[in-house]
């Protein structure tokens, strides 16, 4: 059967950084007659739920991979590693579950896929990806935004 990686906050678990979820009728479209894997990196990578908002600085989720970028949280906080880990470990579970694809959250400096918040933490938008689609992308997953979010 066909799988697919989904960032865990569109299939309802209350994961995002506020404590809530982004749960999409359009996306349980999309999604429809295949497996699904659900996977929060963040909270895999051991942040809390709820926790501080946290955006790329220095570049996107390609450049934190490289050594070049970081993420952080709006108080200033460096927390690379844990999105880091969290997108080796979504990696690891889309590979475990066969997926050739992901669906994932957009804007997300893990998840974002195209368009990523500035760093600023004052809603602007640069284009890049985040750290797990990143990931996800250099091993041949891939990677598109969830529909209707």
């Amino acid at each position: 059967m066909d799988s697919v990686l989904v960032s865990a906050c569109l299939r309802g678990v209350p994961c995002r950084y506020d404590g809530r979820d982004k749960a999409s009728p359009e996306l349980d479209a999309a999604v429809a007659g295949r497996e699904v894997v659900s996977f929060c990196p963040e909270a895999a990578g051991g942040l809390p739920t709820p926790r501080r908002p946290a955006e790329l600085v220095g570049g996107d989720g390609h450049d934190v991979l490289d050594g070049t970028a970081r993420v952080v949280e709006d108080t200033g906080r460096d927390v690379t590693a844990a999105f880091v880990d969290g997108a080796r470990r979504a990696l690891a579970a889309a590979r475990h579950g066969g997926c050739t694809e992901a669906l994932l959250m957009p804007r997300s400096p893990s998840c974002g896929r195209g368009a990523v918040y500035d760093g600023s933490f004052g809603g602007e938008l640069v284009a890049g990806d985040g750290v797990t689609a990143a990931l996800l992308e250099r091993n041949g997953i891939a990677v598109r935004t969830a529909p209707g979010v």
